[in-house]
C-alpha cells in the first residue's frame, strides 16, 4: 500500500505536526498529545474534553475549538489515548466550572477515561462523563462491551458544545449530553477494508464483489456481508435499521458520512438515496450534514446518523462553530 508518510512509528506527531502549523489559533502538545482550543480555559465555561484512537479524523483534534471541545487527545492509530493525557487535558482547560469528558463506547476508551476521572478529581478537578453507543449494527463487537460510539459522537460534541459555549452549567451540559446520545442512532458500510500504517495493507479480507453491513469504525465485522448493492439498496438496509431502533417521533438531524476513501460525489448521491428512504417512512429531515467527520482511515464506505430534535437542540446545533472540521456561523 502506498501511503502519504514517512515512518509508522511517527504518523500521529507528524500529523500533530502539521495540525499546529495549519491551525495556529490552537495549542498542540505534539509531545504529550494534546490538542487545546487556543483561548483555554475560556473563564465562566464549562470545558469540554474527547478523545480516542487516530485514524477518525477530524474527529476529534478537528472538533477543538469555540462551540465544540476544548481539548481533544488523539491516541496511536486505532489505539486508546492514556489517562495522563486526558487529565492534562482537563488541567489545561478547567476554569473552575467543570469538565465533561465525552467518551465513544470502546474498552480502552472507557478504561481509561475512567481512570482520568479519578486522577483528575484528585487533583480538584469536577468532572462528569457521558458515553456515546449510537451503533445500531451489533451489540457487542471486538472492542466494545454493548453498542459501539460512532457517528453521534459528532452530535453529542457538538450539541454540548454549543450549550456550554452558550453558559450552562456542567448538570445541564452533562443531561443534554445524554439526550442526545439516547436520541441518536448510527449504521455503518464498508465497500473495502481500511489499511493502518503500522501493517501497510488491508486490516481484513473483504472481496472486491462484496459489502459488509454494521462494519465498526476499527473495521470490526458488522451484521452480514453480502453482494455489492446499488446506493439505494445500501439506504434502504441502512436507513431501516436505524429507524427500526430509533423510532423517532419528530424532526431529524442527517449526518451522511463518509468513512475516509469515499469521494463526495458518491456520498452526495447516497444521501439523496437517504433522503428518498426518510421521506418515504415520514420522517422529516431539518438539517443534514455531508462529508467525511468520522472515518476509518482509507475505507471506502459510509455511514448514516439520526439525531432526533426538539427547538432546542435545533437551536444549539445552528449555533455558531469554528474548529479545523465543522465551522458555521461566525
Amino acid at each position: 500500500m502506498k501511503m502519504l508518510i514517512n515512518v509508522p512509528e511517527t504518523v500521529v506527531a507528524d500529523a500533530l505536526r502539521g495540525m499546529a502549523a495549519a491551525h495556529p489559533e490552537l495549542t498542540v502538545d505534539v509531545e504529550r498529545r494534546v490538542v487545546v482550543r487556543g483561548d483555554a480555559p475560556v473563564a465562566g465555561k464549562v470545558a469540554l474534553v474527547s478523545g480516542g484512537g487516530s485514524g477518525h479524523e477530524p474527529l476529534h483534534c478537528g472538533f477543538v475549538g469555540p462551540g465544540m471541545l476544548d481539548a481533544a487527545c488523539p491516541g496511536e492509530v486505532f489505539t486508546s489515548p492514556v489517562p495522563d493525557q486526558m487529565v492534562r487535558a482537563a488541567a489545561a482547560v478547567d476554569s473552575g466550572e467543570g469538565v465533561l469528558f465525552v467518551v465513544k463506547n470502546y474498552t480502552g476508551d472507557v478504561l481509561n477515561f475512567r481512570m482520568a476521572q479519578e486522577l483528575a478529581e484528585d487533583e480538584g478537578v469536577r468532572l462528569a462523563t457521558v458515553l456515546v453507543d449510537d451503533d445500531v449494527a451489533v451489540a457487542d463487537s471486538l472492542y466494545t462491551a454493548g453498542r459501539r460510539g460512532t457517528g453521534a459522537t459528532l452530535f453529542v460534541e457538538k450539541l454540548a458544545g454549543a450549550a456550554a459555549e452558550a453558559g450552562a452549567p456542567l448538570e445541564r451540559v452533562e443531561s443534554l449530553a445524554r439526550q442526545v446520545n439516547e436520541s441518536s442512532r448510527s449504521f455503518g458500510v464498508a465497500l473495502s477494508a481500511c489499511s493502518t500504517p503500522a501493517k501497510g495493507g488491508p486490516t481484513f479480507d473483504l472481496p472486491p464483489g462484496e459489502l459488509e453491513l454494521g462494519i465498526g469504525i476499527h473495521g470490526e465485522p458488522g451484521r452480514e456481508r453480502r453482494p455489492m448493492m446499488t446506493s439505494g439498496e445500501i439506504a434502504d438496509f441502512a436507513v431501516g435499521a436505524v429507524l427500526e431502533d430509533l423510532r423517532p417521533t419528530g424532526p431529524v438531524i442527517a449526518l451522511v458520512n463518509g468513512m475516509g476513501g469515499t469521494p463526495l460525489l458518491e456520498l452526495y448521491g447516497f444521501n439523496a438515496e437517504v433522503q428518498r428512504v426518510l421521506s418515504e417512512r415520514g420522517v422529516p429531515v431539518v438539517r443534514t450534514l455531508v462529508g467525511n467527520y468520522v472515518t476509518s482511515l482509507d475505507m471506502a464506505g459510509c455511514s448514516v446518523s439520526l439525531c432526533q430534535v426538539d427547538e432546542e437542540l435545533l437551536r444549539l446545533w445552528d449555533a455558531p462553530v469554528q474548529t479545523p472540521g465543522l465551522r458555521w456561523g461566525r
